[in-house]
């Protein structure tokens, strides 16, 4: 199949050509000057580019805007975390949306369910594998207490009898909302947590034996 090329075109090459070369002419008569780079930003006063804060402040920031989750979830307060996981509550804007499966990569542990001793010594073991700082939320009556299962022979009564607890969330299972709150309490916390601590508080070697 042959394609004809008698065909009427809008513009002649001559035309064509000479459109080009005045649109060439235009912006070489416009360029005689080089364009000043966009850097007043720098010439503005110091004031607006400083920023007066505390190492504590700075870091403790990057700590309650980043809390990793260990995967630690016995019994049935779980699902109620995994309620707070969806999209409904979005626990990603407190920084906490994937799970770690590793303690060592993660600083917080949210115990939901009831806790038997012999699975005491594994969360033990978690806790002491997670980095500091880290923290702990008790999560649920048999969190707290053991629950209604507390008068059992084989059951914990309370994490806080094997791992230190920051925050204790009550209910049987306590909603998202609850979980959410008892973060907010815990970001509180740790925003007024002391990183660098004072000189006076640090060992001195050349203080032993005096009084």
């Amino acid at each position: 199949m042959e394609i004809s090329s008698d065909k009427d075109y809008i513009y002649t090459s001559s035309e064509l050509d000479y459109q080009e070369g005045q649109l060439i002419e235009e912006v070489k008569a416009s360029s005689r000057e080089s364009i000043q780079d966009p850097d007043a930003w720098l010439d503005e006063e110091l004031k607006r580019n400083i920023l007066l804060t505390s190492v504590d402040w700075v870091l403790d920031w990057a700590r309650r805007s980043s809390l990793w989750t260990a995967i630690c979830f016995p019994a049935c307060c779980a699902f109620e975390f995994i309620a707070a996981e969806g999209p409904r509550f979005d626990m990603s804007r407190f920084g906490m949306e994937i799970l770690r499966a590793s303690p060592r990569q993660a600083d917080l542990m949210i115990t939901a369910g009831t806790l038997t001793w012999k699975m005491a010594p594994n969360v033990r073991r978690i806790y002491n594998q997670m980095p500091d700082p880290k923290w702990v939320i008790a999560m649920g009556a048999c969190g707290i207490s053991g629950g209604i299962f507390r008068s059992s022979y084989n059951v914990v009564p309370g994490y806080n009898k094997i791992v230190p607890v920051d925050v204790y969330v009550p209910g049987c299972p306590p909603r998202p909302e609850a979980l959410i709150y008892a973060v907010q309490m815990l970001q509180k916390k740790i925003a007024k947590a002391k990183v660098v601590p004072d000189l006076s508080e640090l060992p001195n070697p050349l203080r032993k034996g005096k009084k």
